[in-house]
């Protein structure tokens, strides 16, 4: 990664002597599980990511997502990387409000963009700022907002030896669209903590809270994942499957159990 710690893992295999080409690899492979779990990694990756959750309304209604979210970074100079992250989901639902009918379409994109020092610091931290805009791509009512919105991102982690520990926040506040539709003014908080093995398996604890400030409610689901680094044709993926509890939701969201698959395309550099 751009912070060097992959190099010096590569080197110390090789140095090791004795099986080296097969223990290079296998630190290679655990160096690029462990960029998956930095949100600012110097990796192109292009997760597809579905979620499942049921239990909305009176109905039970259930929710099938689809969220296709590249990573992109860009090398500004020898100080800075920007990074580009994208969410844009696709969305099958099903009385979600009550008997509310079926919905299958585009829902809002969130884009984040992080300014992140391209090396190292001297404390550790690995850390990126910027903007993050919601865009109003929901293709029914039901699947997205209506409203335009922007506002601050920030991220902040740090990594040792197999552990990877941060937070991901942002805050988001429309300032325009649908007159006629709700104002979006939203805080998004992503603790996360996660151990990488030296085969490549990465078990990752999270939480993607959000708090509606209009509505004064969070939604807390809790996530364990289990992900798997490996090799089709030289093409690196990662395969991650896991579930979720609800500890708390709007009085209409999900609750109980929900399940996560991703697969995850990597283009290290």
């Amino acid at each position: 990664m751009t912070w060097g710690y992959g190099r010096f893992i590569l080197v110390a295999a090789l140095a090791a002597g004795g099986g080296g080409a097969a223990t290079a690899q296998e630190a290679s492979s655990e160096d690029l599980a462990k960029q998956l779990s930095n949100p600012v990694a110097s990796l192109i990756s292009v997760p597809l990511q579905f979620n499942y959750d049921r239990g909305y309304g009176s109905e039970d209604g259930d929710n099938a997502t689809l969220n296709i979210q590249p990573v992109i970074p860009f090398s500004l100079n020898e100080q800075w990387n920007l990074i580009s992250r994208t969410i844009l989901p696709v969305t099958w639902q099903n009385d979600i409000a009550g008997p509310s009918g079926e919905q299958f379409g585009l829902g809002d994109t969130t884009q984040s963009f992080f300014l992140s020092p391209a090396k190292l610091t001297a404390s550790g931290i690995i850390w990126g700022v910027g903007p993050a805009f919601l865009l109003p791509t929901g293709t029914d009512s039901f699947l997205g907002s209506g409203k335009w919105g922007a506002g601050p991102t920030a991220v902040a982690l740090k990594q040792e030896g197999p552990w990877t520990y941060g937070i991901l926040a942002n805050h988001i506040w429309s300032f325009a669209g649908q007159s006629n539709r709700e104002d979006v003014n939203a805080t998004f908080l992503q603790p996360f903590v996660a151990y990488t093995t030296h085969d490549a398996w990465t078990f990752t604890l999270n939480t993607e809270s959000t708090y509606d400030w209009e509505n004064n409610d969070w939604s807390v689901p809790i996530d364990f994942t289990v992900a798997k680094l490996f090799e089709v044709d030289k093409q690196h993926i990662s395969l991650t499957a896991g579930v979720r509890y609800w500890a708390a939701s709007p009085e209409s969201g999900p609750d109980g159990l929900g399940f996560r698959l991703v697969l995850t395309f990597l283009f290290p550099k």
